[in-house]
């Protein structure tokens, strides 16, 4: 089903290069972007401009190096972006310090909007020129690690705060300065700088570390919170958004206060980022907190993408405010649905209810001056299907989620008189309709409300787990608000059933709305443990966690050599070369859960923790929820006596019951360490 969000690339990764380069000995339309890894160099370059001579050493000598180079990597990776053609990657493959050298691919945003509305098909097309020769060449040449072709990325898209328990002066915002001092990077398309969103009242000046600049033709568009932006696409063009993802996504992050925020009075109040003293820049340099989205391609297990453990994979949530259109039968019943649209004058009257079906073609249906019931059970967009009922006549819309959609209700501005409700509710429907000859209904418009005791609950849209290529770590790692969110609108929204009125808000849901909520509040924190991981954030415990899992950057190469990866698709990730001497299971890297196959004979696997909470402390461990699995963890009470002292455990996994072994059958669980009568994070166990 279609749910309206925003088709977009991500702009930092858009390298498509418009130049025109005029050589001699290669013809331009066999030219292709390719990203190259090379190894490490065996000198330290002093500056960039030193480092992109030897990128450059790489290139054929008959080449314009200017217009062939489109990025030099150094901080992330070794290596760089050119135009290339197949043989000239052959030749490259040759020299010293060569890894590999990989042709672009073309990545989803996340938002929920459906890929197959933006054209792009992965793999199909321009980008699908993995086998070129001109890479192969490159990769024989000294210092090569790799080229791999540029990726275009799906965008995954406040009362939030309130809902996560962070308020104005009190509690961990009081405690943590409201983010002062950090910085949140952010790759996106682009930013409104004059937004405000991003004014600088009350921000202390930027941290000394910073060392970015910003690109913009005003200098007083970058201010004590907006201090920095680039464009990774088209360099010689300001950063400016036209899309207005990346400067919602900035906004939930790190937004300044801004009262009165709302979206055509709804969801009104202080609008306001997790991090709201933390100061921003449009691109990452180097972190430490890493948070991606899941991606919106859920409900379906082994959907979930940037499944690497060294990131935090954010799935999106609901939160308890709704923007309430409800429907109202003939019977007196009422379902809850929902609208961003929220009109005034719509007629209160019961209507006769009809039966749309996929309301994709009406005419044999009478709809004039009636409410329709739309099922979304094939791919209709949502905005279509406002569209086809309101020109054949129709008063208004009840839009019924299908099984998939299950309880997850948008807030749209359809700029007519439609409604969302949940499955389980148009079901109802469907029943009463059948009940009597002649069913009325209305909807009824009655704004924001707080307080749905069901939130948060899972999007159905988040992609669920287990991560396809590296079963062994639980992924996502923890849900965030990602529905209906209101944030920051590079551009003046207009409703169109008045003249005067405009928003520089706007209502999007999408997992690249829960994605900033994570890294505004820089944590890792029940439905299905896939679809949740270690549940839904909460940053006030999060601040005191007791026991975290540390993991270093060494301890992920016999992992990543536990999957099979080559030393030089190793090295490419590392930035240095790797030989696998030793190798780790998936489920025996230090993370703070567990994804173990079913087996009936006891796997054993070791965790360590660090106390960072009370100096002299003891914690017992719980285990509940696993049925048909004996659990045994060893030993059963930790014991620290200084901070930073470490403990290890062993958990002890034997299924009784091989029963269904499969994605569809996961048995799920959870353990945790508690200190008095405190408990402690959950530890999945799956």
């Amino acid at each position: 089903m279609d749910l309206k969000f925003i088709s977009t690339f991500l702009c930092f990764v858009l390298l498509h290069s418009s130049k025109t380069f005029g050589e001699n000995f290669t013809n331009q339309s066999d030219l292709e972007t390719y990203i190259v890894h090379l190894e490490s160099p065996d000198q330290l370059f002093s500056n960039s401009k030193d480092l992109l001579l030897w990128h450059q050493s790489f290139l054929p000598t008959n080449s314009n190096h200017s217009s062939r180079i489109l990025h030099s990597y150094r901080h992330v990776f070794n290596g760089f972006a050119a135009m290339l053609s197949s043989d000239e990657v052959r030749e490259m493959e040759k020299k010293r310090g060569f890894l590999s050298a990989r042709p672009q691919r073309i990545f989803q945003l996340h938002t929920t909007h459906t890929p197959s509305f933006l054209g792009l098909h992965q793999n199909v097309g321009l980008w699908n020129a993995s086998n070129s020769d001109e890479v192969r060449e490159m990769e024989k040449k000294r210092g090569f690690l790799s080229a791999r072709p540029q990726r275009i990325f799906q965008l995954h898209t406040t009362h939030t705060p309130s809902f996560l328990g962070l308020h104005q002066n009190v509690g961990l915002w009081n405690a943590s300065n409201s983010g002062k001092g950090v910085i949140i990077g952010l790759f996106d398309t682009g930013i409104d700088p004059q937004h405000p969103s991003f004014n600088d009242n009350g921000m202390p000046k930027p941290p000394l570390k910073w060392k970015g600049t910003y690109e913009f033709n005003v200098k007083t568009y970058c201010n004590k919170k907006l201090i920095g932006a680039r464009n990774y696409v088209y360099p010689d063009r300001f950063p400016l958004d036209i899309d207005g993802h990346g400067t919602h996504t900035s906004s939930t992050a790190a937004g300044n206060f801004v009262d009165g925020a709302n979206f055509f009075g709804n969801a009104n109040g202080t609008a306001v980022g997790i991090a709201p003293r933390a100061h921003v820049a449009m691109a990452m340099e180097k972190g430490i907190f890493v948070s991606c989205s899941a991606g919106n391609s859920g409900p379906g297990s082994g959907t979930v993408e940037n499944g690497a453990p060294w990131i935090l994979t954010v799935g999106a949530s609901t939160t308890d405010r709704k923007i309430r259109a409800v429907v109202v039968l003939g019977n007196g019943a009422e379902y809850e649905g929902e609208s961003a649209y929220q009109p005034t004058n719509f007629s209160r009257k019961l209507l006769p209810l009809v039966n749309g079906k996929y309301c994709d073609l009406l005419h044999p249906v009478d709809v004039k001056g009636k409410i329709v019931l739309c099922d979304t059970n094939r791919e209709s967009y949502r905005e279509q299907i406002a569209k086809t009922v309101k020109s054949a006549g129709g008063a208004g819309a009840i839009l019924m989620n299908n099984k998939e959609g299950g309880s997850t209700t948008l807030a749209v501005y359809d700029v007519f008189s439609m409604t969302q409700v949940t499955y389980k509710d148009g079901q109802e429907i469907i029943n009463y309709m059948k009940s009597t000859p002649t069913p009325v209904a209305n909807i009824s418009y009655r704004g924001t409300e707080i307080g749905d005791k069901h939130a948060p609950t899972v999007a159905y849209f988040s992609s669920r787990g287990p991560c396809l290529q590296s079963k062994g770590i639980l992924k996502p790692d923890i849900i965030g608000p990602g529905v209906n969110i209101l944030a920051a609108w590079p551009t003046q929204i207009e409703d169109e059933t008045t003249s005067t009125s405009t928003s520089t808000f706007n209502i999007i849901s999408g997992t690249s709305m829960s994605c900033p909520h994570l890294a505004g509040d820089e944590t890792l924190e029940p439905a299905d443990i896939l679809a949740v991981g270690a549940g839904h954030v909460n940053p006030s415990r999060a601040n005191d966690p007791g026991l975290i899992y540390d993991i270093h950057p060494e301890d992920y190469i016999p992992y990543l050599c536990g999957l099979n990866c080559s030393e030089d698709q190793i090295s490419m990730i590392v930035k240095k070369k790797v030989h696998c001497t030793t190798s780790i299971s998936q489920s025996e890297l230090n993370y703070p859960s567990f994804s173990i196959p079913k087996k009936t004979s006891a796997q054993t696997y070791t965790r360590t923790v660090t106390n960072v909470g009370e100096a002299i402390s003891t914690y017992t461990v719980k285990v509940s929820g696993l049925k048909g699995v004996e659990v045994t963890v060893n030993p059963k009470i930790l014991k620290f006596t200084e901070l930073n002292q470490k403990a290890s455990y062993n958990v002890s996994v034997k299924s009784l019951d091989l029963t269904g072994v499969g994605l569809s059958h996961i048995g799920s669980g959870r353990g945790w360490w508690s200190i008095y009568k405190c408990e402690g994070k959950p530890q999945p166990l799956s």
